[in-house]
């Protein structure tokens, strides 16, 4: 069967056509659960000022300098029906289940009625009240009635868990369309300037020199800010008008109570309501819990009756069901106590999903996950509901677009033993937000709009942070990794910015590395739009030196081409490491390392030089295997010169001594009769029959033959042009006479050759002698060089006995020779004239 061209036998019939045609598989009946092919990470690109950042959650935020092209126009308003729609996503969802009757705001009339005028007038006005006064209720009545006061309209925001800077951000995206576009400080108290509405901020958390800082930025908008007595007042020369809420009388919050139950109260509740207002000091939050309890104690008062006949759960009957009294049945009135406090007395009587909700919100720090997710985090998938149920209690209140645990409920719950198991539920919260916020369908404006919840679960989970087991991977790391990306798409940076500081310190707990360059790669990302370039140096350093300890090639090059950038924009050059990641996109080596010097270390020529006062630190990694000398990166202009200076100067030097060197060689070939000339191919001695030695060359100056001397290793003085062997070099006169215990010699007749020592020089004649060639010793060990005096007749007597020579030609027969005790002593005519006959060729 060809696996490339089938035949018709994988048709399912042979060649003859005979058998039928195999039919094809059925499809499998079964869901495949097999892994499925990983789906591509969501990045998104906008412009930040002057960058064009793009958000990579898998390899880190990727920034450069904004082209031309790329860069956005002037924004635009929205019109009047985006503006309604923007407006209402800044509400509170409605809670499911039955429709529940608003209570009317009793004795708000004046107040309501000031606000609105001084906001006509373009005042801002500063509404101060205790958690539970009524002053979010008082506010959503003055934004309905400011609604055509401004061009642009009302814009509602929080203050809660905002900076100054957060809201001026939050009031551009409330009135300009500018998606994926983050203007710079300049162009966005350049737009902010230009808004004229009516802006309602509630749970302000600032004030003094930060208020005056939105106030001046927003100088055509007219403000009503919503606070609490702890926060901090306006300044004095801010022009702000202040009003104070107040609680109720004691008729108003009686009318409120009989509201709130749906009928008239009795005089004992009369007198039980008295008492709470005593208690409570007229806040409206209390009779409105007040009077959930009322309203619990009738359903448990009418008993089954009612919940059999609309049959519904068991645990939770209608709201808006008759009451019937039974008199076989008294229930005594909360205790004044439990009124005051009444949370865990409500929450008790209260469904099972809504005590589970009431446990999450206590683990997160009083954040109520959206109504969306409860089915999800309780495991009911009518747990929606709860949130209903929550709010009919006013166990939350709205906070932005979300809701809250109302003022005090959080320490009241605590008391009761709700939070038990906060690092469950925590850990449960976390792990569901960390796969709700990764998966593809879900948009980055969702994400931040769960951006309070996300960031409490971190704020639970963090500091008991530890190292996850093998394979596992920390759920806090996890959350952070996955939200910080969606919160700098959906421009939430304040969110952004706490969520990296959380999950590099998460990273840093649970020893992940990798996980931690990230992180501080982030940091720097977000520094760097801020303008903040020290900061941004130092988190890209840190980066940089921890991806290069990994081998991560993407990260480090994205961090060197950040590192650039904030280069660029300081003044400062980045360094040769800098320069070498501007220069290209490809990086040959993963690891950015300095190579590593020898054990014994590296000697330098030079002074090390020191790093400019104002050079920046590259954090590298070293290899343990081989010690190095401690190095600091040079960076800066100043750092380059000095290389290059001394780069310079050591190729000038080379060039010097190559130059001296060539020149002493070609000066020193100026003599025709250098030895250097003289060398053939044919060899200069002959070895001995008997001894085995090498004899000296005689020069070739004359005709007359005569004795050579004594044998010497090296001249003693090079001459003028310092260079041994020249014909200027001076020739020695004195004659030295052999040691008594000449050195490497043997008994006579081994003919082995001998070397003695020489002794001090003996002057035989004043007359000095040609030069000599200066020829090393037959022997292992080197004679010191003594001068010698060639006798100027040969000498004829004849010697009796063979014996070594003492002279530098050595023995250039076998005919026997006396022992010459002086180095000038004559030798035999045989001797000679075959010392004459070796010439130099």
């Amino acid at each position: 069967m060809d696996p490339n061209n089938r035949g018709p036998e994988e048709y399912g019939h042979d060649d003859d056509g005979g058998s039928p045609r195999q039919r094809p598989p059925r499809d499998s009946l079964t869901t495949d659960f097999g892994q499925h092919s990983p789906t591509l990470a969501r990045t998104v690109q906008l412009v930040a000022g002057d960058f064009l950042l793009t958000v990579n959650p898998v390899d880190g935020s990727e920034i450069e300098a904004c082209p031309p092209g790329e860069r956005p126009g002037r924004p635009e308003r929205y019109s009047t029906a985006e503006r309604a729609e923007v407006d209402r996503a800044a509400r509170p969802p409605v809670p499911p289940g039955p429709t529940r009757t608003a209570l009317p705001l009793l004795a708000r009339q004046d107040e309501r009625e000031r606000l609105v005028r001084l906001l006509a007038r373009g005042r801002s006005v500063r509404l101060t009240g205790p958690a539970g006064s009524g002053r979010t209720s008082l506010l959503d009545l003055v934004a309905e009635d400011c609604a055509d006061l401004a061009p642009d309209g009302v814009v509602r925001l929080t203050g809660f868990n905002r900076t100054a800077s957060e809201l001026l951000y939050d009031l551009f995206y409330a009135v300009f369309t500018s998606p994926l576009h983050r203007p710079d400080r300049n162009e966005l108290l350049s737009c902010v300037r230009e808004v004229g509405a009516v802006v309602v901020l509630d749970d302000i958390e600032f004030g003094g020199a930060a208020l005056d800082e939105l106030l001046d930025a927003t100088p055509e908008c007219a403000f009503v800010i919503g606070a609490t007595p702890d926060v901090p007042a306006p300044s004095a020369d801010s022009a702000i008008e202040e009003i104070f809420l107040s609680g109720l009388e004691r008729a108003d919050g009686l009318e409120l109570l009989e509201r709130s139950v749906g009928r008239v109260l009795t005089e004992e509740e009369s007198n039980w309501a008295g008492d709470l207002w005593f208690e409570s000091e007229g806040l409206p939050l209390r009779f409105v819990q007040a009077g959930a309890l009322l309203r619990q104690r009738d359903r448990l008062r009418a008993g089954a009756n009612a919940v059999d006949e609309f049959g519904v759960f068991a645990d939770a009957a209608p709201v808006d069901s008759p009451f019937t009294p039974d008199e076989g049945e008294e229930i005594p009135l909360p205790a004044l106590g439990e009124a005051a406090a009444p949370a865990p007395l409500l929450a008790s009587r209260l469904s099972e999903s809504a005590r589970a909700t009431l446990r999450f919100a206590v683990a997160l720090g009083g954040e109520v996950p959206h109504q969306a997710h409860l089915p999800a985090l309780v495991g009911d998938t009518h747990a929606d509901a709860a949130l209903g149920e929550l709010a009919d209690c006013g166990l939350v209140s709205p906070v932005g677009s979300r809701y809250r645990l109302a003022a005090g409920v959080l320490a009241q719950l605590e008391a009761a033993g709700y939070d038990d198991d906060i690092e469950s539920r925590a850990l449960t919260a976390a792990q569901h937000y960390g796969w709700w916020a990764g998966h593809p369908s879900v948009t980055p404006e969702r994400v931040c709009a769960e951006a309070d919840a996300l960031l409490a679960a971190l704020a639970v989970l963090v500091p008991v942070t530890t190292q996850p087991a093998e394979g596992e991977e920390a759920a806090t790391v996890q959350l952070a990794r996955t939200a910080a990306p969606a919160f700098a798409a959906g421009g939430h940076w304040g969110a952004w910015e706490r969520s990296l500081r959380a999950g590099s310190e998460a990273s840093r707990l649970a020893g992940e590395v990798s996980e931690q360059a990230y992180f501080h790669h982030e940091l720097g990302i977000l520094a760097l739009c801020g303008g903040q370039l020290d900061r941004a140096r130092a988190e890209l350093e840190a980066s940089i030196g921890l991806r290069g300890a990994l081998a991560d090639k993407r990260g480090t090059v994205a961090g060197r081409r950040a590192l650039a950038l904030v280069s660029d924009r300081d003044g400062t050059a980045p360094g040769l490491a800098g320069l070498g990641a501007m220069a290209g996109e490809e990086i040959p080596d993963a690891r950015y390392d300095e190579s590593a010097s020898p054990p014994g270390g590296v000697p330098a020529a030079f002074p090390p030089l020191q790093p400019p006062a104002d050079s920046q630190t590259i954090v590298v990694h070293r290899s343990p295997s081989t010690p190095a000398p401690s190095r600091k990166a040079r960076g800066g202009l100043k750092g380059l010169a000095k290389r290059n200076l001394v780069a310079a100067g050591a190729g000038a030097l080379l060039v010097v001594v190559l130059g001296t060197v060539v020149t002493l060689g070609a000066t020193s070939d100026n003599d025709p009769n250098s030895p250097s000339n003289e060398v053939g191919v044919n060899p200069s001695a002959s070895v001995g029959i008997d001894d085995g030695n090498l004899g000296a060359d005689v020069p070739k100056n004359d005709d007359n033959p005569g004795d050579t001397g004594t044998a010497t290793s090296r001249p003693t003085d090079p001459g003028p042009d310092g260079t041994y062997g020249t014909s200027d070099d001076p020739t020695p006169t004195d004659a030295a006479e052999p040691s008594d215990k000449p050195s490497g010699t043997q008994p006579p007749g081994s003919g082995t050759p001998s070397s003695p020592k020489p002794t001090s020089p003996k002057p035989s004649s004043p007359k000095p002698s040609t030069p000599s060639t200066p020829t090393g010793s037959g022997s292992s060990t080197p004679a010191t060089p003594t001068p010698t005096v060639p006798s100027g007749t040969p000498s004829s007597t004849p010697t009796t006995e063979p014996s070594t020579s003492d002279s530098a030609s050595g023995p250039a027969s076998t005919t026997p020779v006396e022992t010459s005790s002086s180095a000038g002593a004559p030798e035999s005519s045989a001797v000679s004239s075959a010392s004459n006959s070796a010439q130099v060729i």
